[in-house]
């Protein structure tokens, strides 16, 4: 019987540092990650994905901004923003897909979902909103969008300028999700909860609100869903490190879930990087996974590939 994964992309999977985000730069990057993902599909594996969308929906912000300053068209917003990038990454996937597979001779359908994904109305994190998303503005600009918009904009801690901020809720439920597991169980590639999902609230029906949903902890969610039996976790280390960059570095083959939180605890993993990583492979396992592996694409299929948190 084959196993069934879920990987989640991380954004050097599709965009890599000092990189401007052109198309040419994007379809290279997740072709080569794809030609990596083979490996696992060449071992009996079915698989799911999920992505991040951070850089692009950046961008789309930019380009909604640039048509309201010009030609007065209104700015969507962040559900409506994610939901493009969803469907404008996911080409990127199926296009990556479909060439590899056509150079190995493997029989399989890509197929992207654009799923929205469920979080509560009355999550604390609406009440305090810290994730940064868009560009940079001065400090007059902030004020005057804030005023216009009612957004929350907050300073950077580097000196960049002032980024607007959202909430960035916690997914409880994944649309769909059934028909993620029959498509995977059925042989096809699945690539859903692009960018933690379309952040949305069950309230008389659904609506979409202003948040991003942290995409690692969306797809460990996925995992949980389906009784995926593995969760990969790809960023651009081979393997999670304590003592990152320090005296007494190590890199973790095998550590345990006790291990895993009390390096958290003692703030080996660093937030905005390497923590919600972990974090979102304790839920996986915590929740009835077998392993979580977290490493760089390149390393998919070795026996001893990367950092397994096991229970």
């Amino acid at each position: 019987m084959k196993k069934l994964a879920v990987i989640a992309f991380g954004g050097n999977a599709l965009l890599r540092s000092g990189q401007k985000g052109t198309y040419q730069e994007q379809i290279k990057n997740v072709t080569q990650t794809c030609d990596s993902l083979t490996n696992l599909l060449k071992q009996d594996y079915n698989i799911v994905i999920g992505h991040g969308n951070g850089p692009q929906v950046g961008n789309v912000l930019l380009q909604h901004e640039a048509g309201k300053k010009k030609f007065n068209i209104e700015a969507m917003p962040m559900d409506f923003c994610v939901a493009e990038t969803q469907g404008s990454i996911g080409y990127l996937i199926e296009q990556g897909f479909r060439n590899v597979f056509t150079k190995e001779k493997i029989d399989r359908n890509v197929v992207t979902l654009l799923t929205q994904v469920v979080v509560d109305k009355n999550d604390v994190a609406f009440q305090n909103p810290k994730k940064p998303v868009g560009p940079y503005y001065k400090k007059e600009e902030a004020e005057e969008y804030s005023k216009e918009t009612g957004a929350v904009f907050q300073e950077d801690p580097k000196g960049n300028g002032w980024r607007k901020v959202v909430a960035s809720p916690k997914p409880i439920k994944i649309t769909n999700i059934e028909l993620v597991k029959e498509l995977a169980l059925e042989g096809n590639v699945v690539v859903t909860v692009g960018g933690g999902g379309i952040p949305v609230i069950e309230d008389n029906g659904i609506k979409g609100v202003e948040a991003v949903i942290d995409k690692d902890l969306a797809s460990a969610l996925t995992a949980v869903e389906i009784g995926a039996d593995e969760f990969y976790i790809l960023t651009d280390v081979p393997k999670i490190y304590i003592n990152f960059r320090k005296p007494g570095e190590l890199a973790l083959d095998v550590i345990t879930v006790k291990e895993a939180e009390e390096y958290l605890s003692q703030g080996h993993f660093a937030e905005g990087s390497m923590a919600p990583k972990v974090r979102a492979a304790l839920h996986f396992v915590k929740n009835g996974g077998k392993e979580c592996i977290i490493t760089e694409a390149g390393q998919l299929g070795n026996l001893d590939c990367g950092t397994r948190i096991v229970w």
